[in-house]
């Protein structure tokens, strides 16, 4: 967040009030603010949102939920619409998932120093807001849905992600990807390993295959991610479980210094322009992740080690990359497959017949390739 961002309003008074803006997404601050209160009804308030007007709210903090919620039932009342191919349903569904964002967040708190909520009803959002933003000394104006989810990261925080591969929960933090889709963990926790000695984890997330392969025997494991937040949950979840003799987390933009007989790596799954925080874990922007994991590969490996790479096909379903742009991906990098896993999606949205991408979510395969250095490649 630009903490130079300042938004500005006119009460009922007429006094101007002053806050910071605060957008983990990037939204840019409002240009126009209406201070909005229980008299608003949804209808109103949804056409002042289309047309770009946020809402300050200044009413009870449970008819903001409820207004939000209303808003929410009036943009969904028209799903988006099938294209002409699956990449361009997918790029309708982005756009309508865009403007759903877009109008939701229109509806913004007024918050002040030390995270308190001046609304009445409003919940105690301190702790919530301290583990997303750090300390704060200075008021500020965050929406709604924003809020709605630093509160949800808390709570998954609090009693954590259960995954079977460890028989322990991970803890994720706000704005670091939930290992909530546990087939790729299961496939880190199946393949068979090519050594004991030490492995690599590029982009470690909660640190959760970290965790596993300590879990699995393996003597060594340098785990790497660039962002602060994902490095200290990774942190906070590698102590928790008692592997922290084992693996050694460090900021780095993919590989660690030196080699490893193994080196994992699970990219975002499809190419793509990321919005938010969490879309980092999903959106890959130019394949980016997945190109630097693959060229760089073979000049981490020791002899005889192994690369795995794991990532859907969601990406080849949806028609934004297709299975042969990945093979030609491996081959200019100077690899091999050695070996394939799969694993089918368990998670509810490929068994939802409502979602615009049912049919490409419901074939789609989790897939981790066994890579090796090409000892016959040039370089």
């Amino acid at each position: 967040m630009n903490r130079q961002e300042i938004i500005r309003w006119l009460e009922s008074s007429g006094e101007e009030r002053r806050a910071l803006w605060r957008s983990e997404s990037g939204a840019p601050p409002p240009k126009r603010i209406l201070v909005a209160d229980d008299r608003m009804n949804a209808d109103a308030a949804f056409r002042l949102a289309c047309e770009g007007t946020s809402l300050l709210w200044s009413g009870d903090f449970h008819n903001a939920r409820q207004l939000l919620r209303a808003l929410a039932r009036r943009v969904d009342r028209k799903p988006p619409k099938p294209g002409t191919s699956p990449a361009q349903s997918f790029h309708l569904y982005r756009q309508t998932r865009s403007r759903r964002a877009r109008i939701l967040g229109m509806l913004i708190l007024p918050v002040e120093a030390g995270h308190v909520i001046p609304l009445r009803r409003a919940p105690d959002v301190r702790l919530a807001c301290e583990q997303a933003y750090g300390q704060c000394h200075e008021p500020y104006a965050v929406s709604l849905r924003e809020l709605q989810g630093v509160l949800g990261a808390a709570e998954w925080r609090e009693k954590g992600v259960h995954v079977p591969a460890l028989g322990e929960s991970i803890t994720p933090h706000y704005g670091v990807f939930s290992p909530v889709r546990g087939e790729y963990v299961d496939l880190v926790a199946e393949a068979p390993l090519p050594s004991r000695g030490t492995a690599f984890d590029i982009g470690t997330g909660t640190g959760v295959l970290a965790a596993v392969l300590a879990r699995r025997g393996v003597r060594r494991v340098v785990a790497t991610d660039l962002d602060a937040r994902a490095l200290a949950c990774a942190r906070e979840n590698i102590d928790r479980l008692g592997v922290s003799s084992t693996v050694d987390i460090r900021q780095a933009d993919l590989f660690p210094d030196g080699r490893a007989s193994l080196i994992v790596c699970n990219p975002p799954w499809l190419p793509g322009r990321a919005r938010t925080p969490l879309d980092h874990a999903v959106y890959d922007p130019g394949s980016r992740m997945l190109r630097g994991f693959l060229d760089g590969l073979s000049t981490h490996l020791e002899p005889g080690g192994e690369g795995w790479l794991v990532i859907s096909d969601l990406a080849e379903r949806l028609g934004l990359r297709s299975r042969t742009e990945l093979t030609e991906l491996f081959a200019r990098a100077g690899l091999t497959v050695v070996g394939r896993l799969d694993a089918r999606p368990l998670h509810p949205r490929a068994h939802d017949p409502a979602d615009p991408l049912h049919s490409a979510r419901r074939a789609e395969v989790t897939s981790l390739w066994r890579l090796a250095a090409n000892p016959d490649a040039a370089g």
